[in-house]
C-alpha cells in the first residue's frame, strides 16, 4: 500500500517570500486552510514539502478519513458536491470508500485526473490549533509533518 500525503495550507499570505510562494501554488494551495493529495513517492515532493514547511502541515491520510474528506469537501468541475452517482459515473465505483481506497491504492492518481477538483477547502479547526502555527511540530508548533495525526486534524477541520 502506498502513502497518500494530505498536505494543508496554515499560514496566509502575508511575508511569504517568493519561491515559497511558487511552491504553495504549485502545490495547489493557494488560500489559507486548503488541502491537496499527493503521492509521497511523487519526484520532487519532499524537497517542495520541505521548501514551504512553514506555511503547511502535512501527513499520511487513512482511508476512512480520505473517505469523509471526499463526502464532505470533494467538489466536481462547476463547484458541485460530489455525489455517489456521479463517482459511480466517472470512476466506476459504488461508494467514497471504495473511490477512497482505489485512490490510496494508486489506481486513481489524484492530482492528475480532471474529475474532481484538485484541492479541498477546509475550515479552521474545531477549537483551534494546540500550539502556535508559526513553529514546527516537535518546537510545540504545528506546521511541518505530523504523520498519523494530520488524520484527527482533518477530522477537526471538515
Amino acid at each position: 500500500m502506498r502513502k497518500l500525503y494530505l498536505i494543508i495550507r496554515i499560514r496566509g499570505e502575508p511575508d511569504t517570500p517568493p519561491d515559497v510562494r511558487k511552491t504553495l501554488e504549485n502545490l495547489r494551495l493557494l488560500r489559507r486552510y486548503a488541502a491537496s493529495l499527493y503521492p509521497a513517492d511523487l519526484p520532487g515532493i519532499e524537497n517542495m514539502l520541505r521548501k514551504a514547511q512553514a506555511w503547511i502541515t502535512w501527513g499520511e491520510i487513512n482511508k476512512e478519513t480520505l473517505a469523509r474528506l471526499l463526502e464532505a469537501r470533494g467538489r466536481a468541475p462547476g463547484d458541485k458536491k460530489l455525489t455517489i452517482e456521479y463517482i459511480k459515473e466517472r470512476f466506476n465505483v459504488n461508494s467514497f470508500e471504495e473511490l477512497a481506497e482505489k485512490m490510496i491504492n494508486g489506481e486513481i492518481v489524484f492530482h492528475k485526473q480532471d474529475a474532481i477538483k484538485p484541492f479541498f477547502r477546509l475550515h479552521p479547526p474545531r477549537g483551534g490549533f494546540r500550539n502556535s502555527i508559526k513553529k514546527p511540530i516537535g518546537s510545540r508548533g504545528e506546521a511541518g509533518y505530523r504523520g498519523e495525526k494530520i488524520n484527527d486534524l482533518v477530522l477537526r477541520m471538515l
